[in-house]
């Protein structure tokens, strides 16, 4: 005969010398089966093909180096070379890459889009630009214009809205993203330092133009840009955390879980 089982068992006390066991968290690629996105990667990779051909378009049209120099095709080149592994990835079923580089990527080529757009081709700004690429003279910087500042950008966001889960940027990586804009603004000050007071093109940006302005308004509209920057580095954090998620899916884990009975 069984003794009976009473009702409350009363808890244990801690065994001394036995450390608690802090918890662990376990990724989710541990738990969920990885998915290939083939139209994933295939529109990153046609968005990546689309960047290269802008860069090379602006290449052929005009002088490399003032080219290269310029912030939409510096970002348009971050932005293929980041695309190819990120196409990659989708294809391979692979964690994407990480989002302080993405969102940095997508913040870079979005402010170069709207820099164009609202300062360059407004002719209502004082900054209006009559550079190639701000004002197109033949069909080969005219495609290349529009697929810099408008497609490219528009594929960018595109591919992060509809392609990319939500939450994962922070705000905590919006002042490292603007680490690149200020060196791009030393660089671009020094440049036109080194060169010669009558050449073509010395500053890139007549917003940056020293000799034109002084270098006390220049710096002031870079603060003023540096600010505008990092309004829309924390709009984009705030976006990312508020929009629903459109890779959302359900995976087969093998068993289903039952309402509790009672």
């Amino acid at each position: 005969m069984t003794a009976p089982i009473p009702r409350d068992i009363p808890d244990l006390p801690a065994i001394p010398g036995i450390p608690a066991l802090p918890p662990s968290s376990v990724p989710a690629s541990a738990v969920v089966t990885p998915v290939r996105r083939p139209l994933t990667a295939g529109f990153r990779l046609l968005t990546a093909l689309a960047a290269a051909a802008a860069v090379t378009l602006a290449l052929l049209d005009g002088a490399p180096l003032p080219t290269l120099s310029l912030f939409s095709v510096q970002a348009t080149i971050l932005l293929a070379l980041t695309l190819l592994p990120s196409a990659r990835r989708a294809w391979t079923a692979r964690r994407p890459l990480p989002s302080a580089l993405t969102g940095a990527i997508l913040l870079y080529v979005t402010v170069g889009a709207l820099v164009h757009h609202v300062l360059l081709t407004d002719p209502s700004t004082p900054y209006a630009d009559t550079t190639p690429l701000a004002a197109p003279t033949s069909w080969q910087t005219t495609l290349a214009a529009h697929l810099l500042h408008t497609a490219i950008p528009i594929a960018a966001l595109l591919d992060w809205l509809l392609l990319t889960a939500p939450g994962r940027l922070h705000l905590r990586q919006a002042s490292t993203w603007l680490l690149y804009p200020l060196a791009y603004l030393a660089f671009t000050l020094t440049r036109g330092e080194l060169l010669d007071p009558g050449t073509a093109g010395r500053y890139l940006y007549p917003f940056l133009d020293v000799g034109a302005h002084g270098y006390k308004s220049t710096l002031g509209n870079a603060l003023l840009l540096g600010l505008s920057c990092y309004a829309l580095a924390v709009l984009l954090v705030t976006l990312d955390h508020l929009r629903p998620n459109p890779i959302r899916h359900r995976s087969k884990t093998g068993f289903r879980l039952q309402p509790p009975v009672g």
